[in-house]
């Protein structure tokens, strides 16, 4: 069966820039980058400071003798960086980024965290003539830049590459929350047309792992499907399952005014779990049975044990949410009681990033509504409580510019 129709056909316009380009003798350099520039450095859990005079040459430039970008590479002046829950849980010391007794560390220190980024190209690694894109243009770039060599690069699976050098975590990629940041020569690159604003433009990140949610859903005509959290992925969720055709879109959060903003993305019906037993309303309305796709998005145990419940047999349980803590749930549901598909997502899929920016420029969801705090570096512990309390906010992003 046909998997987003729409979608498909509508992703006409977006071009896709991957940058991977031969040397040449001179580079395109915008003369004002300075030697130094102000950005945040996490140093380690609840250690995220604003420094005045980051080093350009030991951050932008991997301490290079010469200042200069290599083949392929392209620096941007950020205009937004979006704060993700997984932003927001790294600095409160979740195991997945600091380690366990089963998990390495997955952060690097010191490094500039940041990978909802959106900004303006001022210098190329190469000739103008020789790159696909300018300098001027508005970009993004993929969260992830994969090496392009590993079993999962190999398998076509670059969201999963094992190296996973994700802008923000690690050393050789640096994110977002500075005034400057240079995407590596592998980076997939994108242009955002600039009838988008950025602060449009940086919710393209969240919304293209929403996409990828709802794909892994494998929605079809006909399906009852729940979205599980109403936050920034959530809604995208919301949105891109709308545009697949189920027969009812049922979005649950604990905040009526993200089920408001819900039913703007396209939500048929909207359900608040402390108001309401959702697992006996979703049964009532498909006359027993339960949804046939479960989109998790809040990073809550108890949606988990929610969503296994309120599926339907051999229904699909998505889960794509960074937890804190530790979630348990009677496993006989998942295999000899109901024989469900559990499938995880990470990241943006093959195409995540292409439909986002098609379906921001066809006003197909109220990004208006969902970047609700622009601030500035100064305030980036004030932002990352607000992206933790989840109450006054829904999508917070830091205006380096300010």
């Amino acid at each position: 069966m046909e998997r987003f129709p729409r979608l498909e056909r509508e992703n006409l316009r977006i071009v896709i820039v991957v940058v991977e380009v031969a040397w040449c003798d001179m580079a395109t350099v915008d003369k004002t980058i300075p030697d130094h520039f102000r950005g945040i450095l996490c140093r380690g859990v609840k250690n995220y400071t604003v420094e005045e005079e980051i080093a350009a040459k030991d951050t932008l430039f991997e301490g290079r003798e010469k200042e200069q970008l290599l083949p392929g590479e392209v620096l941007i002046r950020v205009t937004r960086c979006g704060i993700c829950a997984g932003d927001a849980k790294c600095w409160s010391g979740a195991p997945m980024f600091w380690g366990d007794e089963t998990r390495k560390p997955y952060v690097e220190t010191p490094v500039i965290p940041g990978h909802e980024f959106v900004g303006e190209v001022i210098a190329l690694g190469d000739k103008e003539d020789k790159s696909t894109v300018k300098v001027g243009d508005q970009v993004t770039a993929e969260q992830i830049v994969a090496c392009g060599n590993c079993l999962y690069c190999r398998k076509g699976l670059r969201w999963l590459c094992a190296p996973h050098d994700i802008f923000g975590y690690h050393r050789c990629v640096h994110g977002g929350m500075g005034q400057y940041m240079r995407f590596p020569e592998k980076s997939i690159i994108y242009n955002i047309p600039k009838k988008i604003s950025p602060s449009e433009a940086v919710y393209v990140e969240p919304l293209s792992c929403g996409v990828h949610g709802a794909q892994r859903g494998r929605i079809e005509l006909g399906d009852t499907v729940v979205v599980s959290g109403c936050g920034p992925i959530g809604l995208g969720m919301v949105a891109a399952a709308k545009l697949a055709g189920p027969s009812r879109l049922i979005a649950l959060d604990c905040m009526d005014s993200r089920l408001d903003i819900a039913r703007e993305c396209g939500a048929d019906i909207v359900l608040n779990p402390l108001k309401t037993n959702v697992v006996k309303d979703i049964q009532e309305l498909t006359d027993g049975y339960g949804c046939d796709v479960y989109l998790e998005a809040t990073g809550n145990p108890k949606s988990v044990e929610q969503g296994l419940y309120m599926i339907r047999k051999n229904g699909r349980f998505v889960e794509f949410s960074v937890f804190k803590d530790k979630t348990a749930v009677d496993w006989t549901i998942i295999g000899d009681t109901k024989e469900l598909d559990i499938l995880g997502a990470h990241c943006s899929g093959d195409n995540g990033y292409k439909v986002a920016i098609d379906m921001i420029l066809r006003r197909q969801i109220p990004v208006e509504r969902i970047v609700t705090h622009e601030l500035s570096l100064d305030n980036i512990i004030q932002g990352i409580q607000y992206v933790n309390e989840g109450k006054e906010s829904i999508k917070v992003a830091i205006d380096p510019t300010k």
